[in-house]
């Protein structure tokens, strides 16, 4: 049997979207308590909090990836340099989770900072 691994060669971001932290924390905050409360998640690496958002896999999408192209429709993000589990906001709970394990998510995390308005470089 034989086994191979195929990194991702690509990812290709079709929009960015930038808050401030304390503005979308808020946001998100808001979108909870309305949303019946569940506790919401977001991914953190490096200084860099953000979401992504993925097109459905449709045919044009799955032959992309197989040539080892992905596709985000857009990522929201915001500076915050320290890492906390939890922010409590408007009497509100939001995650953050640490995937600074991911390559792709930390070479994300600094083409977010070089693109930042809001980032000390």
């Amino acid at each position: 049997m034989e086994i191979t691994i195929e990194p991702w060669k690509k990812l290709v971001i079709h929009e960015v979207i930038e808050y401030n932290f304390d503005d979308w924390v808020t946001q998100i905050a808001f979108g909870s308590k309305t949303g019946g409360g569940a506790i919401p998640s977001i991914n953190w690496v490096n200084g860099i909090v953000f979401q992504s958002f993925n097109f459905p896999d449709t045919n044009i999408i799955v032959e992309e990836k197989l040539k080892g192209v992905l596709h985000w429709s857009s990522v929201m993000f915001a500076v915050k340099e320290k890492y906390e589990k939890q922010i409590i906001k408007d009497n509100a709970t939001i995650n953050l989770v640490d995937v600074s394990v991911n390559g792709i998510f930390k070479e994300l995390s600094e083409q977010l900072k070089n693109h930042s308005k809001y980032a000390k470089n």
